[in-house]
């Protein structure tokens, strides 16, 4: 049976290397222009670990914690890709980048659709309908986006350091050898991936949208700007009941089409780009085992301990 500690390991591909984050700490390995790895790791503040056990909380805690971690990780391994891995990162700039980040997905996944199908309220009656083929404009836009940047080179290599994410978690969740012969052995998808997350976003978007009916215009735009952290959390929720009851028949069907649609944003790693993924789940599970240890002496020094 698995843990819940482990449900908690996840990550994401950055350039030429894959960040890993445990449930205290993360780790972010990438592979420098010489071949070596650099390698940085850091303890996760209550922020980050405290919230994240709320129910319905915990999905907009993720949300703003994949865009943090996720902008510093990738700052960093643009800094290694450079040769300037020991640049310090400006909390100005994570922010900066991530609001930015938040607000083209606002716009483009939420807005645009919209705008698109505006013109559709004066020809069909249904909300329902309407609603609906805005929800199918929003993952429109979101397969001709990951399909089309992973068109690119550099991109189609994210994907691949994506995959290699995905079989070291599973891997660590099925007990394996943490090595790249026995890693290869899994899928790139994984039931918890964060496309899983986008897709399932754009499902719960049409429900919740429905139940709002056909507002004016400036008001559904208002309202799927705001709803975001609500449908964020509601997905987030979806995707956890999903990752824990996948062993049953109908949580497969259900959770086919996020695995599906993860063909778009994985490819096959080659054993380099393995070993990267695994430096990075090895440096965070080191630093879990040494607080778990910290946290032992400090319990048993403790009056009663």
């Amino acid at each position: 049976m698995k843990s819940e500690r482990t449900l908690y390991y996840g990550g994401q591909a950055v350039i030429e290397g894959v960040m890993i984050r445990g449930p205290h700490s993360v780790a972010v390995a990438c592979r420098r222009p010489d071949g070596d790895i650099a390698v940085r790791g850091e303890a996760l503040g209550d922020v980050y670990s405290g919230p994240r056990r709320i129910p319905f909380v915990r999905g907009v805690i993720v949300l703003g914690e994949t865009l943090a971690l996720g902008m510093r990780s990738l700052i960093f391994s643009s800094n290694v890709a450079l040769g300037e891995e020991e640049k310090e990162i400006s909390p100005a700039a994570v922010i900066g980048m991530g609001l930015t980040a938040l607000a083209l997905v606002a716009v483009l996944f939420f807005a645009g659709p919209v705008l698109l199908t505006s013109w559709l309220e004066d020809r069909i009656e249904s909300s329902v309908a309407v609603v609906t083929i805005e929800g199918l404009v929003r993952l429109a836009i979101l397969l001709a986006y990951v399909g089309l940047i992973g068109l690119v080179p550099d991109i189609r290599r994210v994907y691949a350091y994506h995959g290699a994410e995905h079989k070291c978690i599973h891997a660590l969740e099925a007990g394996d050898p943490l090595e790249p012969p026995s890693v290869q052995r899994h899928p790139t998808a994984h039931v918890r991936c964060g496309t899983s997350f986008l897709l399932t976003v754009v499902v719960v978007s049409v429900v919740v949208f429905a139940v709002l009916g056909s507002p004016d215009l400036w008001l559904r735009i208002v309202s799927r700007l705001v709803l975001i952290p609500v449908i964020a959390a509601l997905a987030y929720e979806l995707i956890r009941l999903g990752g824990r009851f996948y062993g049953n028949r109908v949580a497969r069907v259900l959770m086919w089409p996020n695995l599906a649609l993860q063909r778009l944003t994985t490819r096959q790693p080659d054993d380099l780009q393995v070993e990267v993924a695994l430096r990075a789940l090895r440096e965070v599970m080191a630093q879990e085992e040494a607080r778990d240890e910290a946290k032992d002496k400090v319990a048993g020094r403790s009056p009663g301990g």
